[in-house]
């Protein structure tokens, strides 16, 4: 059984440090520094990598906090001054990634730095970081399942219960599901295809994506706050165009990559 100790990590004085901001913070620096390291194994210049990976984290964390925002714009357009307030929680993946797709590709295009190249050496930390920060909804007690009887199950304080579902003390830790699928990832990505997908730019990065959306999709089914498009789950629907443009765009890599056969 899973119980937050709190959304709390550090209160000094009137200033609180919640674990959210430390998790965020430190996906940040796992995944710079593991990116750096690919960049210099790859013989790249980091300088210029890192310059477009903070350019991306800024407009991941904005666009992470918008998408969430537009989805929710009844509550937000009465309380315009919780839209900052990303430490309470309230990012939303799909929104980071483009968000950091945007800003961080526009400036390696701008200098014209390769940016198949860039995004292929990213990968690996972006779902590195995204099982990281992931606990950060542990911690808020937020991004919960159904209720569950599973040995697994978490236990979610009154107060953030949804009011139809009161009566349930225990959730599926849809967190834990998604952190545990990231590390898998991650680790395919780096032990299996890192290798065999170097000869095509950017095949690596899109077999993330794939990756993480087929994961995400299944996982998404479990929560009961999901972002809605109608009746849809954003997320899902996302997951599924997502998962169709990487395996489309894979195979194209692929066959672009492929030496012509020779005429005899």
């Amino acid at each position: 059984m899973f119980r937050s100790p709190g959304a709390i990590a550090l209160q000094i004085g009137p200033l609180s440090i919640r674990w959210y901001g430390v998790l965020i913070a430190l996906a940040v620096l796992v995944g710079t520094s593991l990116a750096q390291r690919e960049a210099r194994r790859k013989g790249l210049d980091a300088e210029p990598l890192m310059n477009a990976i903070v350019l991306g984290i800024v407009c991941a964390l904005v666009g992470a906090r918008l998408y969430y925002v537009a989805f929710n714009w009844d509550y937000y357009a009465g309380n315009l001054g919780k839209i900052a307030a990303v430490w309470e929680g309230g990012l939303a993946i799909h929104g980071g990634l483009l968000g950091g797709l945007l800003g961080g590709g526009a400036y390696a295009l701008h200098r014209r730095l390769p940016v198949a190249r860039y995004l292929d050496i990213c990968a690996p930390s972006l779902i590195l970081g995204q099982a990281i920060g992931r606990w950060g909804n542990f911690f808020n007690q937020e991004a919960f399942g159904t209720p569950t009887t599973l040995p697994w199950r978490l236990y979610i304080d009154p107060a953030h219960r949804p009011p139809a579902l009161a009566q349930f003390e225990f959730f599926h830790p849809t967190f834990l599901y998604e952190s545990l699928w990231n590390l898998a990832v991650f680790a395919l990505l780096v032990g299996l295809l890192r290798r065999s997908l170097e000869r095509s730019p950017g095949a690596l990065f899109l077999a993330y994506l794939g990756l993480y959306s087929a994961g995400r999709f299944f996982i998404e089914a479990l929560r009961i706050d999901s972002l809605m498009l109608g009746p849809l789950r954003a997320a899902q629907v996302v997951s599924v165009l997502l998962v169709v443009l990487s395996a489309g765009g894979i195979l194209y890599l692929l066959r672009a990559g492929r030496p012509a056969p020779r005429s005899t």
